[in-house]
């Protein structure tokens, strides 16, 4: 094991990790990307603008970044305090797709922070240590860039009347740590590689291309690992994270993107052409087929949109 590991708690002395962040001159932003999060999203910001910004002022900012909610979420979430910004309005002379990954590159425009932190939004028991044990390691170790957090997941169904003890993580199980075993056996020490939950300094990020859909947490991996090394990579265990669960079709849709984004990271396979994602699955009257175009376009690094003067002279690949 070559990357550092941490626990939450080493990091729970908000005062000194404020300390940390005033003497190293650090903004930090809390960059939440956001689709149908009404049941979830207002509570989680009030809850941490009252902890890490009232009490004690770890944060600079909360943004969420909306992919066109049809429920409440922004509504919710500016009542509690955040920066709302739709993904569409975000840059809008550049192509802008459906997706988590849009929305996590564009929150590196709106964000102020030199420091950021991703959370996912549908987070259903919300602490401060999601955010104050990702971004210690970054305050108090400054040879440390990038912070994933791993964590028990267990599954929770509207019949379960308790979460199952264990049972998330299955494409990371079943597609994304045999295929790191294989091509990158170092990263197949990552305990929870397709968290939703980071912090990164913005001079590493800004440098990396972000694919538009779910394969950016894996992306972000592997890109950082190739920049920095696993020694600069670091984890921290967040202990446990309640969320939604997917359907197995949806998780069929995401172990496809991922595994588009790894094979384009594979010089052999870097020109794979397959978008076209063929499921079936079971209704009343039987077996019906699905077909789905899932793009495996990426957004540039955000260094070259800035750079640019021309929109149209950027490598929207």
């Amino acid at each position: 094991m070559v990357s550092r590991m941490f626990h939450h708690g080493e990091f729970s002395d908000l005062a000194l990790l404020l300390k940390h962040k005033l003497q190293q001159g650090r903004i930090l932003s809390l960059c939440i990307p956001t689709l149908n999060e009404e049941s979830t999203i207002g509570a989680l910001i009030c809850h941490l603008r009252k902890t890490l910004m009232e009490a004690i002022p770890i944060l600079d900012e909360i943004l969420i970044v909306d992919s066109g909610s049809c429920d409440r979420t922004r509504e919710e979430a500016l009542a509690a305090g955040a920066s709302v910004f739709l993904a569409s309005e975000i840059l809008p002379d550049l192509p802008s797709l459906p997706g988590k990954g849009t929305n996590l590159w564009k929150s590196l425009f709106v964000a102020k922070g030199d420091l950021l932190c991703f959370l996912d939004g549908d987070i259903q028991n919300m602490h401060p240590r999601f955010v104050y044990g990702l971004v210690g390691p970054l305050l108090m170790f400054p040879e440390i860039e990038y912070v994933k957090a791993f964590y028990n997941r267990p599954i929770l169904t509207d019949k379960d009347k308790d979460p199952r003890p264990v049972g998330g993580g299955r494409v990371t199980e079943i597609l994304v740590r045999p295929l790191f075993s294989i091509f990158f056996p170092n990263l197949s020490e990552i305990i929870q590689p397709l968290s939703g939950e980071y912090a990164a300094k913005r001079s590493l990020l800004e440098n990396l291309s972000f694919p538009v859909g779910y394969g950016v947490e894996t992306a972000l991996l592997l890109d950082i690992y190739h920049k920095v090394g696993i020694g600069k990579i670091a984890q921290v265990d967040l202990g446990e994270r309640l969320h939604r669960h997917q359907d197995i079709l949806a998780l069929g849709a995401m172990a496809f993107s991922i595994l588009q984004t790894f094979l384009r990271r594979i010089p052999k396979f870097k020109n794979f052409p397959k978008n076209s994602l063929r499921q079936f699955y079971l209704g009343t009257d039987g077996y019906h087929f699905l077909e789905t175009d899932l793009s495996n376009k990426e957004y540039p690094p955000m260094l070259l949109v800035k750079a640019c003067r021309r929109i149209d002279t950027l490598p929207f690949d």
